[in-house]
């Protein structure tokens, strides 16, 4: 077994032939969202995978294991509800108040301009095609938001609120 206990965040400074010839590794949404797991890759390795608590992997991320070689995520296909607005006879809106309905129940939930993506529950289903939206089961990778407090390592969306002069980047918890 290797260990990995460094992500690099979309791969974000690697050599794209570096990615390119990674193996990769499948993950679910219930697997990425912890911070220790075990997973093989496309090259059969067994992983250990112990990163920061509260780490949220994504599909693109790059695991890095203990002897320096690379490991691409892959967001697998999983069963989600694929909810879209009617066309006939709502709006994008609708989408807007879906979302919010399931915000606050706490569902983890993607977001797209034209859909929104959860895991299957047929009570919510039931209520979203109540209010009208359109509900489909699929399989598709799944990437929920980040929580409010979720930690945006990585991300680089300076805002500019309090920083003045030049930006120090995002401080890990």
């Amino acid at each position: 077994m290797i260990n990995a206990t460094k992500l690099i965040p979309q791969g974000k400074g690697l050599a794209p032939v570096l990615l390119k010839r990674a193996p990769t590794v499948e993950l679910d949404w219930d697997v990425r969202q912890k911070s220790r797991f075990d997973c093989t890759d496309s090259q059969g390795r067994h992983l250990g995978v112990f990163l920061a608590r509260g780490t949220v992997v994504r599909g693109g991320d790059v695991l890095v294991a203990e002897d320096g070689s690379l490991v691409k995520v892959v967001a697998a296909p999983q069963p989600v509800l694929v909810i879209t607005h009617c066309k006939e006879h709502g709006t994008p809106f609708d989408l807007t108040r879906a979302a919010y309905h399931l915000g606050n129940r706490h569902v983890p939930i993607e977001l797209k301009p034209d859909h929104l993506k959860i895991e299957p529950d047929h009570v919510l289903a039931d209520m979203l095609r109540s209010m009208h939206l359109i509900v489909h089961a699929r399989d598709a990778a799944f990437e929920p938001e980040g929580g409010a407090y979720a930690s945006h390592a990585g991300h680089s969306h300076e805002h500019g609120h309090e920083h003045h002069g030049h930006d120090h980047g995002h401080h890990d918890h």
